[in-house]
This record gives structure tokens, sequence and C-alpha cells, in this order.
């Protein structure tokens, strides 16, 4: 059907409620609009499928959300012996999260899969623990993770705890595709999934077996309660599902002085404090710099919605605070876990660490002083996920610690997604750890650069609304496929990958090598200074995306390199997407 005819059955088929048919006819002399909400379908992407709430099938709304968990419903039904082991489901503070789950839940009872629903808002790490803890055959997150508040989401997961990798996810993409009447999706009330069996209600079981959990991940947890007695932090959940974990693991730990952010601490959907609730953001910790300031605090933590990113701000040497990027935050960790493993030798010969090809290439020199083998994989920590079971799971290697640029680090194997709970412990423990050397981190990040050289990385995002955005987002990448350029103002390049068709192209010598990662719309340029960058459109959202990262021997000459290489480059792509 073309959008107007999919526009008209929404507005006649008497399955869609009163509700939807009168958002659906406000907007009925706005042709742009009906065709934005009705032109395709929310696809899965990174993140699962993401969107703005509303009416329309380009909609997050409880009628596309039934028919997610169809499509995911008829996949595991496909697989031998996955129907019987059920789903488990977790949602975080935005408007219609709850409810969005229960109607997944109730998807999957008709379809006879039972539904194991957290009571309230849970994190999403504690989703993909509570995935393996009870052995399901798979999970689902209700979340827009950082998104403004206008958007909701649906991220599905597989038995072992992580993300669907692409393989995957197009099964269940293909399913929901096949379904050409949402109207015809089988539905069970409440009452008689509850009466049956197939829904169960989950809480406290799962949320002590997770803190233990978290507790194995520390390194040195003599350093937390010997230092946690004085050390002062300040944390905010940024309204959203954080809270609760994250101040019971720091209390557990031995943080005695965590002051949380008041006005930020219980859930609320209009994250009424702060613009959008983005721990890359500095603005949302503008409540928690001011009561950092009064109280004479170092140490600020944020998590986002659903918990799964983490944003840190310190002083400075000039006793200003600063947020640090989430590249700054990966490496302090990375280098802080496999210093004290090999310290206490526990540290194994097989181990592993994992980031993405859009992370700081310092990661890798962090991994080779340590005789540590670093996996690249793409943008996603649904891959860095999917790293952990082909590599830990097997027996082959150990995994240590991952992580990517956007605030997502994972730490220890109880969990298969990023997880800013563990990320927000190990975060503190750092914090007391350089304490107890008398440093603070700011002095440890500087200790880190003077180790290994002065990394500097940094993003350009660019938001192209509708179906027009989408196509010049795409006209851009194909008018650099088709020109190869070798040059981006001043600065040259020296080689390309294209990761759509998964060559690497040596400009010079003009010899090509394959890319063994999965194909992605994808292109990075290694620069002849050793610089790179890479551009990429977002799979969840209408944005696109230019990364940078640069090296130097100070500071001074990285700022200057990196301000120079996004001149250059901008200069070239931005009037392709004007």
């Amino acid at each position: 059907m073309s959008y107007k005819e999919t526009y008209n059955y929404w507005l006649n088929n008497p399955y869609f409620d009163d509700e939807t048919k009168k958002e659906l006819l406000a907007i009925s002399g706005n042709e742009k609009e009906i065709e934005d909400r009705f032109y395709k379908v929310l696809e899965f992407g990174t993140g699962g499928m993401r969107g703005l709430i509303g009416a329309g099938t380009n909609r997050i709304n409880k009628y596309i959300i039934r028919k997610a968990a169809q499509g995911l419903a008829n996949t595991i039904a496909k697989q031998p012996g996955e129907k019987e082991k059920g789903i488990a489901i977790a949602y975080d503070s935005r408007r219609f999260s709850r409810e969005f789950a229960l109607e997944s839940a109730l998807v999957f009872a008709a379809n006879g899969i039972k539904a194991y629903l957290f009571d309230s808002l849970r994190p999403t790490p504690e989703l993909s623990f509570a995935v393996r803890y009870l052995g399901c055959a798979a999970g689902v997150v209700i979340t827009a993770s950082h998104n403004p508040k206008e958007y909701n989401g649906f991220k599905a997961y597989g038995s072992d705890g992580g993300q669907l990798p692409p393989n995957e996810s197009d099964k269940v993409i293909q399913e929901v595709n096949a379904i050409s009447d949402i109207a015809s999706i089988p539905f069970m009330e409440e009452k008689e999934a509850r009466e049956k069996g197939l829904l169960e209600i989950i809480g406290k079981e799962i949320d002590d077996a997770y803190m233990e959990a978290l507790k194995k991940v520390s390194v040195n947890p003599e350093v937390c309660r010997e230092i946690g007695k004085t050390a002062k932090l300040v944390y905010t959940p940024l309204h959203g599902s954080g809270s609760v974990p994250v101040l019971r693991i720091l209390d557990e730990i031995g943080f005695e002085q965590v002051t949380v952010v008041k006005e930020q601490q219980d859930p609320d959907p209009e994250f009424s404090t702060v613009k959008y609730p983005n721990p890359e953001d500095r603005s949302a910790f503008e409540l928690a710099m001011d009561i950092a300031a009064r109280e004479d605090v170092d140490l600020i933590i944020g998590t986002d919605p659903d918990a799964d990113r983490a944003g840190v701000v310190i002083r400075n040497e000039k006793g200003e605070y600063m947020i640090l990027t989430g590249n700054q935050i990966g490496c302090l960790l990375l280098e802080y876990i496999l210093s004290q493993k090999q310290k206490r030798n526990d540290l194994p010969g097989n181990a592993f660490a994992a980031t993405t090809i859009v992370s700081s290439d310092l990661t890798e020199r962090i991994c080779r002083h340590y005789g540590v083998e670093l996996v690249t994989v793409l943008t996603g920590f649904k891959f860095i996920g999917e790293q952990i079971r082909l590599l830990d799971d097997s027996g082959k290697k150990k995994f240590m610690f991952g992580f990517e640029e956007s605030y997502g680090y994972l730490a220890g194997t109880h969990a298969r997604d990023k997880d800013a709970v563990v990320a927000s412990m190990l975060i503190a423990e750092v914090y007391a750890w350089y304490k107890s050397r008398g440093m603070t981190l700011y002095d440890g990040l500087v200790e880190l650069f003077n180790k290994y050289g002065y990394y500097k990385e940094d993003i350009d995002t660019f938001t192209l609304m509708g179906k027009e955005g989408a196509e010049k987002i795409q006209a851009a990448l194909e008018t650099l496929r088709e020109k190869m350029p070798h040059s981006f103002g001043q600065s040259q390049v020296a080689a390309i990958r294209d990761y759509q068709i998964g060559i690497r192209r040596d400009l010079e010598a003009g010899d090509t090598e394959p890319l063994n990662l999965p194909r992605s719309n994808v292109l990075y340029f290694e620069m002849k200074s050793g610089s790179w960058f890479c551009i990429r459109p977002s799979g969840t959202e209408p944005k696109i995306k230019i990364y940078y990262g640069v090296s130097g021997n100070t500071d001074d000459s990285a700022r200057e390199e990196l301000h120079g290489l996004k001149q250059d480059v901008l200069s070239v792509i931005k009037p392709l997407l004007d």
C-alpha cells in the first residue's frame, strides 16, 4: 500500500483505538506529516527499533510494538526448544515504557511464550543479566536510551544477553516485514496470561544476583572500603533507571559520601530538569556541578535513562569542572584494569579487550603495552557482546574490558551490553585508587597521556529529519564513494576503508585488501598524517555522524591537529548535506 492508503487503513479499521484515530485525524490536512508517519515501517538498527512516539508505521506506538514483538515471537518459534525458555522484559522511565513492555509480554503470551516482566523500571544491563540468569531465549527492553523525551524504542536481545547481531536481527526483520496485517496479531489479556503462567513478574531475586555479579568485577575492593569512607562524589540518574542500582552498588562496595541530585533522582518521562538526558552533554550536569562546587567534590557520575551509558565530570588542574569524553573514560578504565590485574598476577595470557572502529587509537597502545589482544568491531555494542560470546564463552580467550566512544563500557561477563552500573562502580574505584596515591582523576588522565602520547577525538553530528533528510544522507555517502577523494582541504588521504563493500584501498599503491567485518554503510579515511576520520549514518536516528581521531606529542599539538582536520573535512562534507 502507498503511505496514503496505509494512513486511511489506520483511520478506518476498528482494530485501532479512538485515541490513535483522533491523533491521525488531527493531521488530515498535512500531507508531509502523513507521508513521514507512513512512508516506511520502523526498522531495527544498531540499537534495535527506536522512533518518535505517535500514531503511524514510522512511529513508536502500541501497534508497532506488537508487530515487533510478534516478529520476535515468530523467530523464536522457529528455533527448536527455544519457545519454552521464555522472554525477559525490562523498561525505563520514558512515556509509555511500562505500557509497551506489557503489550510485548501479552503478545508473547498469546504465542505461548512465557514473559518474565520486571515489576518496575530496571537498567538495560540488568535485562541482559536477567536473560542469562533465567536462561531465556530472548530479552526485550523498552527504551530510547539517551534520546529526547519524544522518543521510545524496542531493543531485542538474544539468549546470550547481547543485542541481536545483524544475522539474527535480519531474521526478526524478515518476520516483522512478513506481517502484512497488524490487526491479525494475537493478543492475550493480562489476567488470562497470569492465570496460565505465561506472565511472571520478577524483581528482587534478579536485583540481588545482579549486585553480587557486579561486586565480583571490582579489582581493588579493599581500596574502595578504605578510601570510600571519606571520598566524596555526586551522582545523577538523570530521571532514569540508574538511581536504585547505582546508589546500591556504591554503598555496598564502601562509598559512604555519595550525594545524589535530588531533583533528578525520581523517574520523570519529561526529563524536566535537562534539555535531553544525555550524559555526553555538559548541560545535563549543571545541577550536579552546582552541588559539587558547594560541597567541594572532585567527581560527578551521571547515567542515562536506561543506565547503559555513563558520563563523568572531574576537576582539572585549575579547579574547573570538565566533562570527560567517552574515549577518555574508557581508556582510564582499561589502563586501570589491565595494570592492576598485571600487578596482582591476575592478567591471563589469553586476555582480550574490545572496542569499535571509531574509538580512540589510544586503546591499541594500552593493550599492546600489557600484551593484551585488542579486537576491533563495527559501531554498536552488540558487536562487542558478540565477541565475548565467540571468544570468552568458547574458552579461547578471556574478556577483560570493552568500550565504545559513545559512553558505553563493560567489565565482566555478567552482561553482554554496555553497563553504566558496573561502569559507575569502577569509575568510583579508579577515583579512590588515584586518591590513595595522592592524585586526582585529572592527574591520572595526564599520567596516561604522558605514558602513551596525547590522543584527541571529536564528533560532529548532523540531523536531517524526514524522508528528504534520509535521502540527503544517502546521497552524500554515494558522492564520497564515487569521487573517492584523495584529499580534504590540506589533509591528504592515505587509504579508504569502505565497510559497505568490505574493502580497504591504499590510494598511493592502489592495493586493496578485505575488511573482515560485517557489511555496513561506513566510510573510514586514514590520513597521511596518521590521523583519521569516519563518516556513518546512525542506525536508529535521522543523523549522520563524523568521527575524528588524532595524536600528538603534546596536548597543544594534538589540539591543533584536530582543529585542522575538522576544518578540512567539513569544508567538503557540509556542502553535501546542505
